[in-house]
């Protein structure tokens, strides 16, 4: 296996200034989490695309960044003691660039562990069911014509709709009056429903007031907005 610096110097995606974080992702709602992060925390970064539908994701190169061959990771070359580190999972990447710039994170311990809860919610939940719904409701409808997957699927995003919700009755953010790892993580996932899977009107999207309203404060940021669009396809 290539050591973290030969990678930087792949024939692919060479790094133009291996001396910045280099950052291996497509704008889907999980690529998206990393990229306004590293926007809003005004952290130096290399976009390259890694481009799904033609596979980029099973190539050697990549592979060796993240085993799992799934967008996000990213390189730092001034990870933990100063070493060059490979991170992959968006969580684990976004943990990651909140430490590295003492942003967006909480430092008192207490609210620290409220974050890391709500964070596992989006990739233990969230991502997941968000995901499977997209899948039944977008793209495998003429292949699979029983109705259980997409009613099973369909529920459970409207349950977990519920669940934010009521988290943000009397907040402004998921973890209260500051935007957070937290909203970076859900508010991608949250689009997507009404965006690329457009399926606002089949999941009542209108029932969630709070989350709508939290999902427009959170477009609201310039850096937020600009994060959206790194390593899009256009």
């Amino acid at each position: 296996m290539a050591s973290i610096i030969e990678l930087l110097s792949n024939e692919k995606w060479p790094a133009e200034n291996p001396d910045i974080i280099q950052l291996y992702s497509l704008a889907t709602p999980n690529g998206q989490k990393i990229g306004i992060a590293l926007e809003e925390m005004e952290i130096s970064y290399e976009p390259h695309l890694i481009h799904i539908g033609q596979g980029d994701q099973s190539t050697d190169f990549f592979r060796q960044v993240n085993p799992n061959g799934k967008i996000p990771a990213i390189i730092d070359p001034d990870g933990p003691g100063g070493k060059p580190q490979a991170i992959m999972e968006s969580a684990a990447i976004l943990v990651h660039l909140a430490n590295k710039s003492g942003k967006f994170m909480p430092s008192d311990p207490g609210e620290a562990s409220e974050a890391l809860q709500w964070l596992f919610f989006q990739v233990g939940h969230i991502g997941p069911m968000f995901g499977q719904f997209g899948h039944f409701w977008k793209f495998a409808r003429e292949t699979c014509d029983h109705p259980y997957p997409l009613e099973r699927y369909t529920n459970e995003t409207r349950r977990l709709l519920q669940v934010l919700e009521d988290r943000l009755a009397n907040r402004d953010y998921l973890l209260g009056d500051d935007y957070s790892v937290v909203d970076m993580a859900t508010m991608p996932w949250v689009r997507c429903l009404g965006g690329f899977y457009d399926a606002a009107e089949h999941l009542g999207l209108g029932d969630f007031a709070k989350v709508n309203s939290w999902q427009e404060r959170c477009l609201k940021r310039p850096a937020t907005q600009r994060g959206i669009e790194v390593c899009s396809l256009g």
